[in-house]
């Protein structure tokens, strides 16, 4: 019988693809995907489409409300930045950056993998082709899996260590891709956008569809996503 896998799903691109990874090394993959108060619920549909298509062993979907603290143009009555550079996108913590969601995503994973006597923990963060966020480095990932050491009991006592796993950490966006194709996933299923339309489709000028439009593009591949614009 297979380990369980707590996976943080989001139905985005980088999620979809740590989710394969982690169903490749073997592991019973139990997705949780959050309702955060987010401006869209696009995402976690493409979540519910992705957890299908991998065939996830569980999926579960916790209602949070980080729209009480705002903050953020994902929470919050701020616009979304369109139609930004390279340079920009490398250039600060833009108004997208959901304070500490990362954080809070984390510790209650951390409580369902408890409960699922793992301590496996996958999160798709990258720091390489990703804009600017604090909670998507490799010292952010190591500061909380050194902190999940000392806050649990399993790890405690000396029974299971907590391993934060995010294997696209090095990766760019075009490396994530090829990897995600190599091991089955569609990506047509997911959606990255921060600011899709009524119907879903991504924007195709926010930061999140122009990295990942850049991705596809640097691999001869067109984003196989519904958009909103022609690209």
């Amino acid at each position: 019988m297979s380990s369980p896998a707590v996976v943080l799903l989001s139905g985005g691109l980088d999620s979809a693809t740590c989710a394969a990874i982690a169903r490749s090394q073997g592991f019973a993959v139990c997705g949780i995907s959050f309702r955060y108060g987010q401006r869209h619920v696009a995402e976690l549909a493409a979540a519910q489409r992705v957890a299908a298509s991998l065939g996830l062993a569980r999926h579960i979907v916790v209602d949070i409300d980080l729209r009480q603290f705002g903050g953020s143009a994902l929470t919050d009555e701020m616009e979304v930045p369109k139609g930004r550079s390279v340079e920009e996108l490398g250039a600060g913590i833009p108004i997208t950056y959901v304070p500490a969601r990362n954080t809070v995503f984390l510790s209650l994973a951390l409580a369902w993998a408890e409960t699922l006597d793992t301590g496996d923990i996958f999160i798709g963060v990258n720091a390489l082709d990703y804009s600017g966020y604090p909670d998507c480095r490799v010292e952010y990932v190591e500061a909380f899996e050194r902190m999940a050491n000392l806050a649990t009991k399993a790890a405690v006592e000396g029974r299971r260590p907590v391993k934060i796993h995010a294997p696209l950490v090095h990766w760019t966006k075009a490396q994530i891709i090829r990897c995600g194709r190599d091991l089955g996933v569609d990506y047509a299923l997911t959606s990255s956008c921060y600011d899709p339309v009524a119907n879903g489709a991504a924007c195709g000028r926010c930061d999140a569809c122009l990295l990942r439009l850049r991705g596809f593009a640097e691999n001869g591949m067109a984003d196989p996503a519904p958009y909103a614009m022609e690209r």
